[in-house]
């Protein structure tokens, strides 16, 4: 059997991912990073197009803790939004800034150019133009191709964690605290599954949201991290708090998001009929916390019986538009919408994960020596809603956090125990069946697990769910592996794990909305 073997293993490269990645890196740790991708500019990070929370004029770390407590519902653990507010501005600076050279936007005068976004009660965000993800996610990548100390792997989907308890051939071994030490990858173009041995693992894999029939997610984000930390056992929080968006663009085509600095800057939300609503819903508008927005809308398609509502910046200059949204505005122009002359249409989209894999100030899991990192992780900053653009700012930090963490090497650490060999199987898998048990995980967790749940959605999604489960396991115990039949089955595992959270928490409560 073919292997690896590192320092410590990253297991996706997004922004969070690349940081822990760097971070080690420039400790001295031999690094790893796999993503199952054909390239590393993958996952939601490139798709991030607001910006990332900095520091206003007028700002204190007071003010922006304020701010995230309140649009997190008073949910948040405090420590850790302690840890944000104080690190986060530095580390923008430091390691955004000026070492990465991250192309931030300025204004004439040369000082960074700061917005506003819903919730935040000053300008505080610093972005580059509407493509903030990207900027930052590309030189990353730059970074990452030239350090020494790093190397990775594309086209590479992890199977499973290794843990003592699951695949050390020592039998005494599960009596040990309960340990990851690597994962099983397939290598996707050969179709050959094989064990990469690691003293610490750095979960980065992303999101969830296309576990949903309408997400601003991209096709990747499959929820594997949760996945395969939930099949190992290791402590999930806050799973039931899913941040739809309220404003992706609606089209038969795709689910474009339409960036909250669109309201920001002045976009106004209206009806079918040119009327703003959002008013009878907030004293803040418009610019109200993302699940108020998301359900305002939601109840507005209800009450017009129309698809999706309006979002309305066409009052503003023109070149202004083009030049602070050339991105959204390009999207939408091929789409046959001119956003500086019409209303945009929108609907809400399964967006953020404000729970995941629970973890420590360092970024540790209830694992040892497996970690999480970015939106897979939890780390109780967001609470019940996600204030906006501090889920790059809390990558950035909780990536430097569990880098420097993961650098510290013990010799307990460098325990790896002998495995069982991965068996492999031939069956042929048919396409049809796949997609159509990715339909029924979305049409499921849309309809019962989404924007308003109530007791018997929830019964009856969990219902179906089970039921699927059992099928696609049978199914992925008998097939050839590859990265689809993988996918299916965390997506499903993933969906479970969301409605489990949802079922057992019964307050509504930010992004959980449950009529008893």
């Amino acid at each position: 059997m073919d292997e690896i073997r590192t320092e410590i293993l990253v297991i996706g490269s997004g922004v969070a991912g690349l940081i822990s990645a760097l971070t080690a890196a420039d400790r001295g740790r031999q690094v790893l990073i796999i993503t199952k991708l054909p390239t590393l500019l993958s996952g939601n990070s490139p798709w991030a197009q607001g910006g990332i929370v900095f520091m206003g004029k007028e700002d204190s770390p007071e003010k922006l803790k304020q701010d995230i407590f309140e649009a997190g519902h008073w949910h948040s653990w405090p420590p850790a939004v302690e840890i944000l507010v104080q690190l986060g501005p530095r580390l923008v600076r430091e390691l955004l800034i000026e070492k990465y050279g991250v192309p931030f936007d300025r204004t004439s005068e040369g000082d960074l150019h700061l917005t506003a976004e819903g919730a935040h009660s000053v300008k505080r965000i610093v972005h580059s133009k509407d493509k903030t993800g990207e900027s930052i996610h590309s030189k990353l990548i730059e970074a990452v191709v030239k350090h020494p100390n790093i190397k990775y792997l594309v086209d590479h989907t992890a199977v499973d964690l290794l843990t003592l308890s699951h695949h050390s051939t020592h039998s005494l071994d599960i009596y040990e605290k309960p340990t990851c030490f690597g994962a099983f990858v397939l290598n996707n173009k050969t179709g050959k599954v094989f064990p990469i041995f690691a003293y610490k693992t750095i979960l980065a894999t992303g999101g969830l949201g296309q576990i949903y029939l309408h997400t601003t997610n991209p096709p990747e984000a499959t929820g594997d991290g949760i996945a395969m930390a939930y099949r190992a056992g290791v402590r999930m929080l806050n799973l039931q708090f899913i941040q739809f968006h309220p404003t992706a663009f609606y089209n038969e085509r795709d689910r474009f998001l339409i960036s909250e600095a669109v309201r920001g800057e002045g976009g106004r939300l209206i009806d079918k009929n040119g009327k703003e609503f959002m008013k009878e819903y907030h004293e803040l508008g418009s610019l109200a916390p993302r699940d108020i927005v998301a359900r305002a809308i939601h109840q507005t398609m209800l009450k017009t019986g129309h698809p999706c509502v309006y979002l309305d910046i066409s009052h503003k200059d023109s070149n202004w538009i083009k030049s602070r949204f050339p991105t959204i505005y390009e999207h939408l122009l091929e789409a046959g919408i001119d956003m500086t002359r019409e209303p945009i249409p929108v609907v809400p989209a399964a967006h953020y994960s404000c729970g995941g894999i629970g973890v420590s100030i360092r970024g540790r899991t209830s694992m040892a020596r497996l970690y999480a990192v970015g939106e897979v992780s939890c780390t109780g900053v967001h609470g019940a809603n996600r204030l906006a653009s501090t889920s790059l700012l809390e990558a950035v930090v909780w990536g430097y956090n569990a880098g420097v963490d993961a650098s510290e090497i013990h010799k307990a650490d460098e325990y790896i125990p002998p495995i069982f060999p991965w068996e492999e199987e031939n069956e042929e898998i048919d396409p049809a069946l796949i997609s159509q048990d990715w339909l029924t995980i979305k049409n499921t967790m849309w309809n019962y697990v989404g924007l308003v749940r109530t007791r018997q959605r929830l019964n009856r999604a969990t219902t179906i769910l089970r039921h699927l489960q059992s099928e696609i396991e049978q199914f992925y115990q008998k097939a050839r592996m590859n990265k689809e039949i993988l996918q299916l089955r965390n997506g499903i595992i993933t969906a479970i794990a969301v409605t489990n959270a949802t079922i057992e928490d019964r307050v509504s409560r930010g992004a959980h909305y449950i009529e008893n």
